[in-house]
């Protein structure tokens, strides 16, 4: 196939040529254009999404699990960083029409300090760096910590783990190649996560000047999952009878979301779109969430890479560069100018076929 148009982020007009599913700049004879004229970008990332979980739970069955997958493609995501599903999709690895998945395995969690069969629930902190290397051993370089969840006893937010427990787990986890994340709601949990060295933090509200200033020197990545945390004033509502202190805390959380993404991307934190789908949220948000970066004070072309280039890179995946797979999108206008175009794709080509 033969692609031609403006490739971001060089912003060079281009003709690409396509053969065996890689981008080639070397012409190939009988090409047949696909495209032409428009704004080509390397394959959107969903840096936070679950796919195999859903507000119900486990999605055990192939369809469910396609399903929302193809939203997911459909969306221009072709690349998902899974963050913790309770079942394998290995199997999905198999459909050529899906996006690839980097996956984190399963949550690990204190026992009862995660939403109900989501997680590897462990009763005895010591535990978790064994845990930790076990989930390392059957995921694609990643392992998910639940680092704060409510405390029922406390009636709010607590941290999950004691500070020793969390460093022996990270150090396992880089002792075999791989990295670790955490989701964390509150200012609590976060020193201990990020002095033991973990490579990313998920949500990050609690992040304070301090611990942002310290995520930028330490190269600690930030998925913020924006669309996810507008629903914290719902998240409060629900627990505001029984535990109204927690309520309080989500609320404030919130409140000061916008500031927080802002200071972080004035300090330099490494910051990815994701979207936190399979939890409350449907697939196929990727747009909303590039979209609700800009909103917090990002300029479009980086909200767009953080959710594109930037992103694949931290993954470790090319863009659109010669030998590279060809996974890209096809926008009729620049994306940068007005990002609404990113939920209007004109072509979307993932390993080498129009699959969209």
């Amino acid at each position: 196939m033969h692609v031609q148009g403006v490739v971001l982020p060089q912003a060079e007009s281009r003709d690409l040529w396509i053969r065996d599913g890689l981008i080639s700049f070397e012409p190939v004879s009988d090409a047949v254009t696909v495209a032409k004229g428009g704004w080509l970008v390397p394959g959107l990332v969903d840096a936070h999404n679950h796919i195999g979980l859903a507000p119900s739970g486990s999605v055990t069955d192939v369809q469910g699990q396609r399903d929302q997958a193809l939203a997911d493609r459909n969306a221009g995501a072709l690349v998902i960083r899974d963050c913790g599903v309770p079942v394998d999709t290995r199997h999905l690895d198999a459909h050529p029409d899906l996006p690839r998945i980097i996956r984190a395995g399963r949550h690990l969690a204190p026992h009862r300090r995660y939403m109900p069969g989501v997680a590897v629930e462990l009763r005895d902190p010591a535990a978790l760096p064994a845990a930790v290397l076990e989930q390392a051993a059957t995921s694609d370089g990643w392992v998910k910590l639940v680092g704060d969840w409510i405390d029922r006893e406390e009636g709010d937010l607590a941290a999950c783990w004691p500070a020793d427990a969390i460093a022996a787990a990270i150090a396992a986890a880089h002792g075999v190649g791989a990295r670790v994340t955490a989701h964390v709601f509150s200012a609590e949990a976060l020193p201990d996560l990020i002095s033991a060295g973990i490579d990313c933090i998920e949500h990050g509200t609690g992040l304070t000047a301090e611990l942002i200033d310290e995520l930028a020197t330490r190269g600690t990545a930030l998925v913020p999952t924006l669309i996810n945390i507008a629903n914290f004033p719902t998240f409060a509502d629900a627990g505001s009878s029984k535990f109204p202190a927690y309520a309080a805390h989500m609320r404030r959380l919130h409140a000061g979301v916008t500031d927080m993404l802002a200071s972080a991307y004035e300090a330099g934190v490494a910051i990815y779109a994701g979207t936190d789908a399979g939890g409350s949220l449907q697939h196929g948000l990727i747009a909303q969430e590039i979209t609700a970066l800009a909103a917090a004070g990002m300029t479009p072309t980086d909200a767009l890479a953080a959710g594109s280039w930037a992103a694949r890179s931290w993954l470790g995946l090319p863009g659109i560069e010669e030998g590279a797979p060809a996974d890209l999108v096809v926008y009729d206008s620049d994306p940068r100018a007005d990002l609404s175009v990113l939920a209007r794709p004109a072509r979307i080509i993932l390993r080498g076929a129009v699959v969209a």
